[in-house]
């Protein structure tokens, strides 16, 4: 299954953020997905990712390509260099599919989204 980013204002279905969450649930591809997302928009080279978090490059590649195939990470050539980039949208999408039923039973009001 492949998980395109979601619309604007539309939420990821339960199948959807399944299986983003398997594709996350890898302790390399985690650290890998936080250090692409710590970067924004600037994304990191293979080289550069693979000496901050001191992975082989057939290592870090491996798990490149599964969180490319789910569409969490995306990449591009830049010469001899590809630099890959976290999916920022998709990432804000899973985000929100794990806050969206936060207190819904209950009283409290956990302000996930600024309504209280």
């Amino acid at each position: 299954m492949q998980v395109m980013s979601p619309e604007p204002n539309r939420e990821l279905d339960t199948e959807q953020a399944s299986f983003l969450f398997e594709s996350l649930s890898s302790p390399v591809r985690l650290a890998v997905f936080q250090a692409l997302s710590a970067m924004g928009t600037q994304g990191m080279t293979a080289g550069d990712l693979a000496r901050q978090l001191n992975l082989a490059s057939n290592n870090l590649s491996f798990h490149l390509k599964t969180l490319s195939h789910s569409r969490l990470v995306s990449s591009q050539q830049e010469g001899r260099f590809v630099r890959y980039y976290a999916n920022l949208e998709l990432m804000l999408a899973l985000t929100r599919f794990l806050s969206n039923n936060c207190c819904r039973n209950s009283r409290e009001c956990c302000d996930t989204q600024g309504a209280c």
